[in-house]
């Protein structure tokens, strides 16, 4: 009659302990060793589902920022010189195509058409609300009448339109920051391309334009009048 072999685990115990102790070491450590069971976790509530939810949402979108790459800031900016036009294209005749191209813009915007024969008339009530929010990159734009009379009767294209000033670049190659704020600007308009056509006239107020050109799309300007300069 074949004998059955001892289990393997017995088999080692043997080579360390006397037979007796290694079949006492494996029925009370391994064959007959108590297994705790873990109590059920009981159902959680729909409030903690809720919370558990939103906290893993909130866990996720805070990663999300995290790894998003923020937007320079304008100490920055100035650093890097992301706002500064080099000297090399402060330059009268590279915005020159850009000054047709806002004429054309302009024109469009006061619905004046460039062939027509007839006399052109635009009144405050009708164009004061498109001019005050229109683009004003590319305008040959001068300064009529300013507080700082230094400043009068400077002129050139304007190549860039902060919250405050206008930096525009004269015949001179040259690039002048003029503030807003109580200054005249005045520009001209051609009306059409024919002899005797006299160009529309405008003069516009620079605390109306304190605003960015992209903000100043979207708002609505009432028509008042300011105090002299």
């Amino acid at each position: 009659m074949a004998t059955t072999a001892p289990p393997f685990p017995q088999t080692l115990l043997t080579r360390a302990f006397s037979p007796d102790t290694a079949s006492t070491l494996y029925t009370e450590r391994i064959a007959k060793r108590p297994l705790p069971i873990r109590a059920t976790s009981p159902t959680p509530s729909a409030r903690a589902v809720r919370r558990r939810t939103l906290t893993t949402r909130k866990e996720s979108a805070r990663k999300r920022n995290t790894q998003k790459p923020r937007p320079l800031s304008a100490a920055k900016k100035r650093s890097l010189e992301l706002t500064t036009i080099p000297t090399t294209q402060a330059k009268y005749s590279l915005y020159e195509p850009i000054h047709t191209l806002w004429l054309g813009y302009i024109r469009s915007i006061l619905n004046l058409d460039s062939t027509q024969s007839g006399a052109a008339y635009v009144s405050p009530a009708s164009a004061g609300q498109m001019l005050a929010s229109a683009d004003m990159h590319g305008a040959a734009v001068s300064v009529v009448r300013s507080r700082c009379v230094s400043r009068v009767g400077l002129s050139g294209i304007v190549v860039r339109d902060t919250r405050y000033t206008f930096d525009i670049v004269t015949r001179g190659n040259v690039i002048k920051s003029v503030p807003k704020e109580q200054t005249v600007f005045g520009f001209e308009v051609p009306v059409g391309e024919g002899e005797g056509q006299k160009p529309l006239k405008f003069e516009i107020r620079g605390e109306m334009f304190q605003t960015r050109a992209g903000e100043r799309a979207n708002r609505k300007f009432r028509l008042h009048y300011g105090k002299d300069i």
